[in-house]
C-alpha cells in the first residue's frame, strides 16, 4: 500500500477546496489538493456564477481581483424588482459582488492552487474510505483512474465536494435536510443588455422568481426559479420556457432579443442540507457543510468565505502552534456566527411561500426609501446579518410606510 503525508488532504478541486487548500499552504501546511475530474479546466456548470460581495475580501485576499476582471469579469451591484417597485442602493451606496462565468472561474482559482507552494493537486482521484486513528480522522484513500489506491494520511481532512459530498457521507456526520420546492433553469444569452448592466437583477414575483446576471463575454444569465408545478413547461421546450417565464415579469430585461448561446441547464432537486461542520480531525465548508436554496446566488460566496475562515482558524494549528481541536472550535463558531441567521431565513423562504406581513413591509418601504435601500443591500449582500438588519430596518420601515398612507390620503 502506498502512503503518502500532509498536513491536511482537501477533498474537492472548486471554490472552496482550492480556496482553503491556497490559504492553508500560504501558511506553512503541505496539502494534498484531491480532485475527481481529471481535466484542469473542468467546471462546475450549475451555477449562476453571482459572487455576492460578502467574499469579495476573500478574493482579494487570494490576489484573484485583478486577474478575474482581466479575464473579463464585472463587478456587479444588487437591484431587486418587486411589485411596489425597485429596490436598489445608490451607487455610490451599493456594495459590488463579482461575475465571472464558471467556465472561466474554476480553471483560475484551480491553476493558481497548483502553483501555490505547499499544494499538490491529485486530479483524477477519487476519495473510497477516510482513515481513522480512534475516534480521529487521519486522512483519506484514494484511487486514481487506473484503480490505483494510495492513503493520504494527515492530521485533518477538509470536505470541499459540494452539496452531495462524499466525505460527509463516509464520515457519517449528522445533517439535516430541509425541503425546497423550486426549479431552477438557465442559460447563457447573447444580444443586448439589460438597461441595470452591469448590475444584476433579481425579480421576486411572490412566489415565481427569476434574474438577469451580466457577465463576462457580453453574456447575460438569465436564470427562472418557478414553483414546481410548472416544471411540465419547461420540461416540454426548457429555452421557450424560461424566455415566456422571464418575460412575463413587468418591464422584463430583453431576454426575448437575445440568442441562447449555449443549452439550458435545469435542477429539479436542490434540497437544503446542513451538516455537522467539524468532527476530530475533520471538517467541511461550502456546500458540503451547508448547502442552500440557491435563489439568493449566496454559494459562491460562501463557499470562498467558509474556506477562509477554516484556513484562519486551523493553520496555526497545523504549523505547529496551537491545538487543532480549538482551531476547529473557532470554526464553527466563525461559521455559525456569520451564516446560521441567513441559512435560517432562506430555508424557511425555500418553501416557495408567499411573502409573509414582514417581509412585504420590508420590500414595500425599501422601495420607497432610499435609506433603507442601502441598510437592505447590506443583508442582500450577506454583510449584514439579519438580527441587525431586523433591527435597522423595521422601525424606520414602519415610518416610511405611515408616512406613504398618510400621503396617500
Amino acid at each position: 500500500m502506498v502512503r503518502e503525508r500532509y498536513d491536511a488532504v482537501v477533498v474537492g478541486g472548486s471554490l472552496a477546496g482550492c480556496t482553503g487548500a491556497i490559504l492553508l499552504a500560504r501558511q506553512g501546511a503541505r496539502v494534498a489538493l484531491v480532485e475527481k475530474q481529471p481535466d484542469p479546466a473542468a467546471f462546475k456548470r450549475v451555477c449562476s456564477h453571482f459572487i455576492q460581495a460578502s467574499a469579495v475580501p476573500t478574493i482579494e485576499r487570494l490576489g484573484l481581483l485583478e486577474p478575474i476582471l482581466a479575464a473579463g469579469g464585472v463587478r456587479p451591484r444588487a437591484r431587486a424588482w418587486t411589485r411596489w417597485g425597485i429596490v436598489a442602493a445608490p451607487a455610490d451606496r451599493a456594495a459590488q459582488g463579482v461575475n465571472l462565468r464558471r467556465e472561466v472561474l474554476d480553471p483560475l482559482l484551480r491553476r493558481t492552487a497548483s502553483e501555490t507552494p505547499g499544494v499538490e493537486p491529485k486530479l483524477g482521484w477519487t476519495a473510497t474510505r477516510l482513515l481513522r486513528d480512534g475516534e480521529r480522522f487521519a486522512g483519506v484513500a484514494v484511487v486514481d483512474r487506473d484503480g490505483n489506491e494510495t492513503e493520504l494520511v494527515a492530521r485533518l481532512v477538509v470536505g470541499a465536494d459540494g452539496r452531495d459530498s462524499r466525505v460527509a457521507k463516509l464520515a457519517g456526520v449528522r445533517e439535516k435536510v430541509h425541503r425546497h420546492e423550486r426549479l431552477a433553469y438557465g442559460g447563457y444569452f447573447s444580444g443586448p443588455m439589460p438597461e441595470s448592466a452591469p448590475d444584476g437583477t433579481v425579480y421576486f414575483g411572490d412566489p415565481q422568481f427569476a434574474a438577469a446576471f451580466p457577465t463576462d463575454g457580453d453574456l447575460v444569465f438569465y436564470v427562472a426559479m418557478p414553483t414546481k408545478d410548472r416544471l411540465p413547461e419547461f420540461k416540454r421546450d426548457p429555452e421557450k420556457a424560461l424566455v415566456d417565464f422571464v418575460s412575463d415579469f413587468p418591464d422584463p430585461p430583453p431576454i426575448r432579443e437575445s440568442r441562447l448561446v449555449d443549452e439550458v441547464i435545469g435542477k429539479l432537486e436542490m434540497p437544503n442540507r446542513v451538516r455537522q461542520l467539524t468532527a476530530p480531525g475533520l471538517a467541511l465548508i461550502g456546500d458540503a457543510a451547508l448547502a442552500t436554496d440557491p435563489l439568493f446566488g449566496i454559494g459562491c460566496g460562501w463557499a470562498f468565505q467558509s474556506a477562509e475562515w477554516l484556513a484562519d482558524s486551523v493553520g496555526p494549528a497545523l504549523s505547529g502552534r496551537g491545538s487543532l481541536e480549538h482551531g476547529l472550535k473557532r470554526y464553527r463558531r466563525r461559521h455559525n456566527r456569520h451564516l446560521r441567521g441567513h441559512a435560517f431565513l432562506i430555508h424557511d423562504y425555500s418553501t416557495a411561500r408567499r411573502f409573509n406581513p414582514a417581509e412585504r413591509l420590508l420590500f414595500s418601504a425599501a422601495a420607497r426609501d432610499r435609506k433603507l435601500a442601502v441598510r437592505f443591500d447590506g443583508f442582500a449582500t450577506r454583510q449584514v446579518g439579519p438580527a441587525r438588519m431586523m433591527a435597522t430596518t423595521v422601525p424606520r420601515s414602519l415610518y416610511v410606510s405611515a408616512r406613504h398612507a398618510l400621503a396617500r390620503g
